[in-house]
């Protein structure tokens, strides 16, 4: 479903992303880690579409289509969905237009609204005096409505207080089809099986962890992406012996 070959990224003159191979199938969520500055955002905005991230070299398709140099609302046509780390307060636009505008006027806002804790929210200006964590609700509410295939989340667990956290992580694990107990009825291989959704996501705290079951792990450091093992692992040797040990030991 996404297929990134040998992709090379610049912000400006600086060359930011270097030989990026990455595979994500029908159903699957990756994780991302990866220290500041080490191109991770950089990265899911190039998948995105933003301009300001230059493609000097190789491919990214999506669903069969090369989409390397296709604009970001044809991305978003196409099933590309993102929940950003610091998205912009817009004055003048209410979330619940904004949210009606994702589900191309077919969302029912209150009704999703309300799995989010947000229905008291709806007629304010988008992120206009939210807190981190109503914020990361309100960008779950306008992917609940877009409805995308594969969903970018550039680190959900930031600025969320521990009272937000599990309701953050339920909801990203029911958007990508992994909330077991909303598909009753199913055997967990069943579940699998139907599953279509796809999902990668930056994480830092590795909070995340407690709430969604990804099904790969990778890391990214220096613009290279390396580790390719089970999340939990790599989020283990992070923790223990840092970046820098946990890339020695995959070269």
């Amino acid at each position: 479903m996404l297929l990134i070959e040998d992709l090379q990224v610049k912000i400006g003159d600086r060359e930011v992303l270097k030989h990026i191979d990455l595979e994500i199938k029908s159903g699957e969520t990756h994780i991302l880690f990866g220290p500041n500055g080490s191109g991770k955002t950089t990265l899911l905005m190039t998948i995105m579409g933003y301009p300001q991230y230059t493609v000097t070299a190789g491919k990214i398709f999506f669903k069969g289509e090369d989409i390397t140099h296709m604009p970001i609302n044809e991305r978003a046509k196409l099933g590309i969905g993102m929940s950003y780390q610091r998205p912009p307060t817009i004055h003048g636009l209410k979330t619940k237009q904004l949210v009606q505008i994702c589900g191309g006027g077919k969302a029912d806002a209150d009704s999703l609204a309300a799995k989010v804790h947000f229905t008291d929210f709806l007629e304010r200006d988008i992120n206009a005096g939210f807190s981190g964590g109503e914020i990361k609700r309100s960008e779950l509410l306008q992917l609940m409505a877009q409805d995308p295939d594969l969903l970018l989340f550039d680190e959900p667990e930031s600025g969320v207080d521990l009272e937000n956290i599990s309701l953050i992580g339920n909801s990203i694990s029911t958007l990508l089809q992994r909330n077991f107990k909303d598909e009753g009825g199913k055997s967990h291989k069943e579940q699998r099986a139907a599953r279509t959704k796809m999902g990668l996501i930056i994480t830092h705290t590795g909070f995340i962890l407690d709430y969604v079951t990804a099904d790969k792990g990778q890391m990214l450091y220096d613009g290279y992406l390396s580790c390719k093992s089970n999340p939990l692992e790599i989020f283990r040797c992070i923790r223990d012996a840092g970046y820098e040990e946990c890339v020695k030991c995959t070269t």
